[in-house]
């Protein structure tokens, strides 16, 4: 347990930003989902339009420090390229 006046301070700096990251983490994959589905039902106009909100969402992860940068290029990759088999 924390007992330092700094030690507590740090204790709850990092659950506020676990919270915040957890939620962030959470709107991410909703996005991706999103685009999984219409994959999935073979919708490639909705797949387009949902990939189009999910990419800057995933890039936007990448700066606050959600998903390495890596991680996001291969899942954006991953995503257009489901979308491109559609046809």
């Amino acid at each position: 347990m924390a007992n330092t006046p700094q030690s507590k301070k740090r204790a709850r700096q990092v659950q506020k930003k676990t919270e915040i990251k957890k939620s962030r983490r959470s709107r991410i994959k909703t996005f991706i989902k999103l685009v999984e589905e219409n994959v999935q039902k073979g919708d490639k106009k909705n797949a387009k339009e949902h990939f189009a909100l999910a990419e800057p969402e995933i890039q936007r992860g990448v700066s606050k420090g959600i998903l390495k940068k890596n991680t996001a290029a291969r899942k954006i990759s991953q995503l257009s390229g489901k979308i491109k088999a559609l046809s």
